[in-house]
């Protein structure tokens, strides 16, 4: 194989940075305990539907292997996940039946407290970047590692905007695109209106700013224009745990396997990671996801399609 056909696979792959944890989750339809869930693992099993994936993460000692061998079953390669002496990441959360925002009931970061990303020497070529929500000042430093990816995008979180303005704003002046929820929207932007919001993000530095309204679908902002997404009408939601990891895994994903990010891509991502994120709410962690396939996501999508929709 010729040495740009290897540049051109490394191209394709993506590289996602982020959490492996163990999640303890209540809502009003039932329970689990100590499922496999975090940022990097949604993405990653999202992402795989798609595109050859790398993970970069850390999980302790009693990690359970069968969900290592899970993510490595779908492709995922593992050289870049860390494992510790020491007790995995947990997370406990309930849920009430507007299922909106979880509550935290405990957080035990254990080895992830510690946890300081490598990326692999054969990896920092990688096209496309996810930087899964996790302190602004790891993400800075894996874009330092990483070779001028052809996309890098985003997530972070309210604790980060208050907490760590600065390395967030560094982070986003790196990005291409921008993942986040409505509310962090405007807590970073200063003003109320999501439009004006989105505008004051994109003057930060990314092309595109991406939205997430949870079951009112997702919005995206670029200089140019703007896309709304609707989201999948399900008759029952068990646990949203994971959602907006899934949606931004997804749309990654897909844009590496189109091997570009223009405005039409982006679009078609958008409803890619809406139609899986719609299947990961219903059931709890990353169940539906492990049992999902291509041609569930795709039929969703054509129905998404649809529903946006209009005759002239």
């Amino acid at each position: 194989m010729r040495e740009t056909e290897k540049e051109q696979q490394h191209k394709r792959h993506v590289l996602i940075v982020g959490s492996v944890a163990l999640d303890t989750i209540g809502t009003p339809f039932g329970e689990v305990s100590e499922a496999a869930g975090g940022s990097a693992y949604f993405a990653a099993i999202a992402a795989s539907f798609y595109a050859p994936v790398r993970i970069v993460a850390v999980v302790g000692s009693d990690f359970p292997r069968q969900h290592l061998d899970i993510l490595a079953a779908r492709g995922v390669s593992l050289d870049g996940l860390q494992v510790k002496e020491g007790r995995t990441f947990r997370w406990t959360g309930r849920y009430q039946y507007d299922m909106s925002q979880a509550r935290t009931i405990a957080t035990e970061l254990n080895v992830f407290q510690d946890f300081r990303p490598e990326i692999p020497k054969g990896w920092r070529s990688s096209g496309y970047v996810f930087l899964a929500n996790i302190d602004p000042d790891l993400q800075l430093n894996v874009l330092d590692q990483v070779n001028r990816p052809q996309v890098v995008a985003a997530d972070t979180m309210n604790f980060w905007i208050e907490g760590k303005r600065d390395a967030v704003l560094k982070v986003l002046g790196r990005a291409d695109i921008s993942l986040l929820n409505d509310a962090e929207v405007r807590q970073l932007s200063g003003v109320s209106g999501l439009v004006s919001a989105a505008r004051r993000v994109l003057d930060l530095g990314p092309k595109m700013a991406v939205v997430k309204k949870g079951e009112h679908g997702a919005v995206m902002f670029s200089r140019e224009a703007h896309f709304a997404a609707p989201c999948y009408p399900l008759e029952e939601v068990r646990d949203p745990t994971g959602a907006g990891d899934s949606f931004a895994g997804a749309l990654v994903g897909y844009l590496a396997s189109q091997g570009e990010a223009s405005d039409a891509a982006v679009r078609r991502a958008i409803v890619h990671g809406s139609a899986v994120a719609s299947f990961t709410v219903e059931d709890f962690g990353a169940a539906r996801l492990l049992t999902l396939t291509r041609d569930e996501i795709e039929q969703r999508y054509r129905e998404m399609r649809a529903f946006a929709s209009v005759e002239a």
